[in-house]
């Protein structure tokens, strides 16, 4: 029988899967504003250090408690900080500096999909009609905005090495999200996404020092610490927080359907702060995610 706690829960769940994609949304664009001035490892250094911070206040007793746990685990904790936080981070910003959004948006929009086949091998999750329906619909709003309404817009690609970058951070993002749940760990879901953010910044560390060498370093001026602290705070620190959360209360499968909100939020986001015109397709596209988001979310096994 669900208890009271329970139902919190799944309305904190609720409220969650609408609240992290507007997080996602802000680490896009200030990728599209800092990609001229902000080398792509530097960014993705500073976003986690900043993110590790507020971590450590949180959790940082906790950690040191669970030192001994930390040391047991500590090559997930490096593979997940590897996958997590510098392939998932600076090979997108790496990829933005020479693709579009468009491919970017076409590439990200499969992570779903990619997620729940991993997750039906992984756990055997099975995939009900109404959960493969919801996703499609779902689908098919994310791609009436990254197309514009167009679908000729496809034969007009031009498919770059940028790309590569984006496909190989996407699909290390539906590898992490597997492997947090897969991999056992006795450290509870925010306790363990400090620990592996922690490794995270290790990982980055080095390969920042090489970059900031060859490149050299970004100015120290209010774009800079300002890009650093958005990226940092909101898709370092929160969207994260959330994704973990989530992975652990409702699945991957389900959690991954966020990620179609996120050119949904995007694009308003991009009206509100860039001055970007809204067009039809946004509105069309956006009521096809949240329907389809909506009924794959109902529709799908209680984890």
């Amino acid at each position: 029988m669900r208890t009271h706690r329970d139902t919190r829960r799944r309305r904190f769940a609720h409220a969650l899967l609408f609240v992290a994609p507007a997080l996602w949304s802000a680490n896009l664009l200030v990728a599209r504003w800092s990609a001229e001035w902000f080398p792509p490892h530097a960014l993705a250094f500073w976003r986690w250090l900043i993110a590790l911070a507020p971590m450590l206040v949180l959790y940082g007793g906790v950690l040191w408690r669970e030192r001994a746990q930390m040391r047991r685990e500590w090559a997930d904790l490096l593979v997940l900080g590897a996958l997590g936080m510098w392939i998932c981070g600076a090979f997108v910003y790496v990829g933005g500096r020479t693709t579009t959004a468009t491919n970017i948006g076409l590439i990200y929009a499969g992570v779903p999909v990619l997620i729940m086949l991993m997750a039906a091998i992984a756990f055997r999750e099975r995939l009900t009609g109404a959960q493969a329906t919801g996703a499609t619909i779902a689908l098919a709003g994310v791609l009436t905005i990254v197309l514009k309404g167009d679908p000729g817009t496809l034969a007009r690609l031009d498919f770059v090495v940028g790309d590569l970058w984006v496909a190989t951070a996407a699909f290390c993002w539906a590898v992490y999200s597997i492997w947090l749940r897969r991999r056992p760990s006795k450290l509870d879901p925010l306790t363990r996404l400090a620990a592996i953010t922690a490794a995270g910044v290790i990982v980055l560390a080095p390969l920042t020092a090489i970059e900031s060498f060859a490149v050299g370093v970004p100015a120290l001026e209010w774009r800079t610490v300002a890009a650093a602290l958005i990226v940092g705070l909101l898709p370092g620190f929160g969207a994260y927080q959330a994704w973990s959360w989530l992975i652990r209360e409702i699945g991957p499968s389900r959690t991954s359907l966020i990620l179609y909100l996120t050119p949904v939020y995007t694009a308003f986001l991009a009206w509100l702060l860039l001055g970007e015109t809204p067009h039809w397709y946004h509105g069309l596209g956006a009521a096809l995610a949240f329907s389809g988001l909506y009924l794959a979310y109902r529709a799908a096994p209680r984890t």
